[in-house]
């Protein structure tokens, strides 16, 4: 399978027309790197498809809320929406202006809520009527308004895996789609609060472009019912959620995302959000590990087949890496494929797991997979790992985390982040 900006020049491994051979030796093991220019290139393809509507993207900060991959996200005119208090902050360290930003998320506390307010950002998305009771409450003290949109749960299925499943009614999130109308009037009702907008997000990892246009359709009904309330929206947030490709999925193009979405939506009048996240940075990063150690080993030169024959009698082969589930925990968590590459250039292996050395039989990020036939010393990369990857990131095992490496758009390499030491790991204790 061909991987986008992947190349081997006479056996070494490339990514966006740097050699990874180069960046580990002088950034270390294991490592995040992210492209500036891919960055870019998913937003321009985003818009492309705008055409004269009224639309803006809105990026997820949860998705990657490294300050440099932000100073890109608000250097290109983008909002954010963001999940919490810390993202806000963030958000406002990287140069993102308040009515830009708006705050998703079903347990927002007080003081966040109270942050975002005198903050001024554009709005907050609201998710109970217990949320929208605190925040009437805490704008009252503040002496200010808070503009609100309500988050609707379609309970539309995205097909998608449970854990990143958002828009259905046994989810946590959103408000059923048969209370929005009292809700709204609700909150017309209530002192301190603007209504402004409506919005919907029903997933993560989406492929089937099916469930944004019926997600889509029960938000303008809505929309028409609460403008019937009397009630005037500005605003209709889409959500985000498009899938990327991490194996074999056919993921849409961004540009036949946005242009289904305003089809079956229309009411032009109205700004539409789209809040991506995953489909912005998800392939616009990698990370690197080195390979330690190869147990099991006289099986690692075997076929495919042979591999697969032989694998009840003899076991498989173990591929130890320097990079652990606390580096990128998306394939524990979520049994997530990351396409798996060496440099240099090997044969594949056959049978086996890429695993690392975190005490944790669900320390892995490949198994039973055929794998490059790895030596000792190769480096290992682990494709489409720009989202939800350093951000899930952790110090299990007291393990310091890892470094991250922006690619500028002129093919200059930097540290954004520079690695955890021993002294990281006890600062605040």
């Amino acid at each position: 399978m061909k991987i986008e900006s992947f190349a081997y020049k006479n056996g070494n491994l490339e990514w966006q027309g740097a050699s990874i051979r180069q960046l580990a030796a002088e950034f270390g093991t294991p490592l995040y790197v992210y492209s500036e220019a891919a960055i870019l290139d998913r937003i321009a393809r985003l818009r492309s498809a705008f055409d004269s509507r009224k639309a803006g993207v809105y990026y997820s900060v949860k998705a990657n809320s490294n300050l440099s991959v932000l100073r890109i996200i608000s250097g290109s005119g983008c909002g954010a929406d963001i999940v919490s208090g810390g993202e806000l902050f963030r958000c406002l360290k990287a140069g993102l202006t308040p009515d830009k930003i708006v705050f998703s998320g079903v347990g927002k506390s007080a003081d966040e809520i109270r942050y975002a307010i005198t903050t001024g950002i554009l709005f907050l998305s609201v998710e109970s009527r217990a949320e929208l009771e605190a925040i009437s409450k805490i704008a009252q003290e503040l002496g200010k308004t808070a503009r609100i949109s309500v988050r609707v749960n379609p309970d539309v299925d995205p097909k998608t895996h449970p854990y990143i499943s958002t828009g259905l009614k046994e989810n946590k999130f959103g408000i059923s789609h048969k209370e929005v109308v009292s809700i709204y009037k609700l909150a017309a009702s209530l002192p301190g609060i603007e209504p402004t907008g409506l919005g919907f997000h029903i997933g993560s990892q989406i492929t089937e472009l099916s469930a944004f246009k019926e997600a889509g359709q029960i938000a303008v009904k809505l929309v028409n019912e609460v403008r019937a309330a009397g009630v005037q929206l500005h605003h209709l947030d889409v959500g985000g959620g498009l899938g990327i490709r991490y194996a074999e999925e056919q993921a849409p193009a961004p540009e036949e995302y946005v242009k289904q979405i305003i089809d079956s939506v229309g009411l032009p009048e109205l700004e539409l959000m789209f809040d991506p996240g995953r489909s912005i940075v998800g392939n616009a990063g990698i990370l690197i590990a080195r390979m330690l150690y190869l147990k099991g080993a006289e099986h690692a030169d075997k076929s495919v087949e042979k591999a697969n024959d032989s694998r009840t009698e003899s076991g498989k082969t173990f591929f130890i890496c320097d990079a652990g589930m606390n580096d990128l925990i998306r394939p524990s968590l979520y049994e997530a494929y990351h396409h798996v590459l060496s440099d240099p250039e090997r044969p594949l292996s056959g049978f086996g797991d890429l695993v690392g050395p975190v005490c944790e039989s669900g320390d892995f990020f490949a198994k039973d997979r055929s794998l490059p036939a790895f030596q000792a010393g190769d480096l290992v990369v682990l494709a489409s790992a720009g989202a939800y990857g350093f951000t899930m990131a952790s110090n299990y095992n007291s393990r310091p985390r890892p470094a991250e490496v922006l690619i500028r758009s002129n093919g200059q390499a930097e540290v954004i982040r520079k690695r955890e030491i021993f002294e990281d790991l006890i600062r605040g204790e």
